[in-house]
């Protein structure tokens, strides 16, 4: 009998760890094909490849992300390979189920929750005497075409589940794509907006395996391992070891966490301080709302001071990257308190804030109280909430501005010196920025074109021509803004963007004194270096934050190429040379 399980991956370089625990688990008696695909792939492509495997059982893993794709497929295999039985799995349709069969004839059978051994148990019917009312936690046709539903299966022993990690076919794109790592299953909290919440308990990995299959994993050349723990930190003890063993074999390989910091002990924290080496962890927050009410409502205990004072020590240390998340509309949240919201966040200043909607997931509490709070959401998938009683549609869509240009100018960290100056002293608050930014750059058109590197820089130079905010110094953000282009490049830009030039007679003097400066040749500083000037002192803005323009500053930016970044020597703009900075 020849199986295939197969799933649309978001991106190319994710990987599907549920198709690896399938085929690990039913190895033993069944040969299974992996297929991955991206939902960006022809569906005439999937079904072609998928067609040339001549499967007897084909199996999809199903996600809020891919579940429409999945059912263009799915209808396309129907037609060309009528005789082969086709099975649906995944968080998506496991819930409500009978709704989904109804929906989708082309399917005959769902594998719902924790697949491994439903899938097992299900291969052996179908290559068997097709007993299925025997398979706990299935939806299938009877002999009368109805659907019908088994009891759920009882929760597997995961210390007998075979290694996921070590099929000899994926080591070629170890290096080059994400792995998705599992050390426990369950999540101790019940926020209602989450799938999570619905499975009580946790339950662990063995330790001696999970070690050994960390190991094996970076041995053959993982260079980046996200664990998908729904909270890692909730064992202290067990988190303590696992992070301790990664610290002491890592050989470079980057992993992250999803952990919930106001739990983070303060001896954990020093520990990670102390010993984590700096690029190597990197931690993923819910923050989600810091509005009390809203917490309560969705069943979500979160001390915001203790999280701050984690998600601050953790920045003190300089050693981990942190993705902070927030979830736009839910219950008892308008426009001004998920301002707030934003706000409470941002100024904690994490690496990357990532802005989210809420998805009413089929299963989870809120969605059957949705009624309660005025909830109208998307019917297919992803179910985004549209609006509810507090939370209009127009503030949706205005808040999705903010979405557009946080991701561009913020998280992807291309002008960290302009937007510090921009949210800490040009305007009201982050918020009140990246607001007038996203209506701004959407008034333009922006959002449905492309951008290149120079074009982020021209469209927010525009856009502070345009908005006078009270406490912007344009001059100032101009000067910033060139900095934060120059660096950027490994190379020397051949033009930039900006009108305003230094005049040559002063060009060639400037650079003159740079080049007895730093003891080189005039002409090869020409080569690798530029010339500009910022209207203050930007010594003191590097050390202090503050804006000086009693001092304005003479920079050349060095180019090294691929060895390295660019490097900035600061001058005060007189005649002297004194107290030269380099950065």
């Amino acid at each position: 009998m020849n199986v295939v399980v197969a799933t649309l991956n978001a991106k190319y370089i994710h990987t599907s760890l549920a198709l690896r625990y399938l085929k690990s688990f039913a190895q033993d008696e069944f040969d299974v094909q992996i297929a991955e695909f991206t939902i960006k792939d022809p569906a005439m492509s999937i079904v072609a490849d998928i067609f040339a495997r001549k499967p007897d059982v084909i199996g999809f893993s199903c996600y809020i992300w891919n579940i429409e794709e999945t059912i263009v497929v799915v209808d396309m295999l129907r037609k060309v390979l009528p005789e082969a039985k086709i099975m649906l799995g995944g968080p998506e349709v496991s819930y409500d189920t009978e709704f989904w069969m109804n929906r989708l004839p082309a399917v005959d059978f769902i594998v719902m929750g924790e697949g491994e051994e439903t899938f097992r148990d299900l291969l052996r019917q179908i290559a068997g005497e097709g007993k299925y009312h025997f398979v706990f936690g299935l939806a299938y046709r009877d002999r009368k075409g109805q659907v019908a539903i088994t009891p759920g299966r009882p929760k597997l022993e995961l210390n007998v589940i075979p290694s996921p990690y070590r099929f000899q076919e994926d080591i070629p794109s170890l290096r080059n794509r994400v792995v998705y790592f599992e050390t426990s299953r369950g999540c101790p909290f019940s926020c209602q907006f989450c799938l999570s919440s619905i499975e009580v308990g946790v339950r662990y990995f063995d330790m001696d395996w999970v070690k050994a299959e960390i190991t094996y994993l970076i041995d053959s050349g993982a260079k980046l391992i996200k664990f998908v723990d729904r909270t890692f930190n909730i064992k202290r003890e067990y988190a303590m070891e696992i992070f301790r063993f990664l610290i002491d074999n890592h050989r470079g390989c980057v992993f992250q966490f999803e952990i919930t910091a106001d739990i983070m002990r303060p001896e954990v924290l020093d520990f990670l301080a102390e010993h984590a080496p700096p690029g190597v962890f990197r931690f993923e927050i819910g923050v989600q709302s810091t509005n009390d009410v809203t917490n309560i409502a969705v069943q979500r205990r979160q001390n915001f001071s203790k999280l701050t004072r984690t998600v601050v020590k953790i920045k003190e240390s300089r050693k981990i990257d942190q993705h902070l998340d927030l979830i736009a509309g839910l219950p008892h949240e308008d426009y001004d308190t998920f301002r707030k919201t934003f706000n409470d966040v941002f100024a904690l200043r994490p690496e990357e804030l990532q802005l989210g909607f809420l998805k009413m997931l089929r299963g989870t509490g809120l969605r059957n109280d949705a009624d309660k709070f005025g909830y109208v959401y998307m019917e297919r998938a992803p179910y985004e909430m549209l609006r509810n009683d507090l939370m209009s549609f127009s503030d949706i869509v205005r808040i999705k501005r903010v979405e557009d240009v946080l991701e561009k100018f913020w998280n992807a960290h291309r002008m960290d010196r302009t937007m510090e100056y921009l949210i800490e002293q040009a305007y009201p608050s982050p918020f009140d920025f990246f607001q007038a930014f996203g209506d701004f750059w959407e008034s333009k058109g922006w959002s449905r074109i492309g951008h290149q590197l120079e074009d982020l820089f021209t469209r927010l130079w525009a856009f502070l021509e345009h908005d006078a905010a009270p406490g912007l110094d344009a001059e100032v953000a101009l000067g910033l803004l060139k900095i934060d282009y120059y660096t950027q490049h490994k190379y020397k830009p051949r033009k930039p963007w900006w009108e305003e030039r230094m005049e040559k007679k002063d060009w060639t003097a400037r650079m003159k004194q740079f080049a007895e400066h730093l003891g080189v040749e005039e002409r090869e500083l020409q080569k690798k270096a530029v010339l500009d000037s910022v209207p203050f002192d930007y010594d003191v803005w590097t050390r202090q934050g503050e804006i000086d323009r009693s001092r304005p500053t003479l920079l050349a930016v060095l180019y090294s190429g691929e060895e390295g970044p660019a490097e900035i020597v600061a001058l005060p703009q007189t005649d002297g040379l004194a107290a030269a900075t380099h950065h």
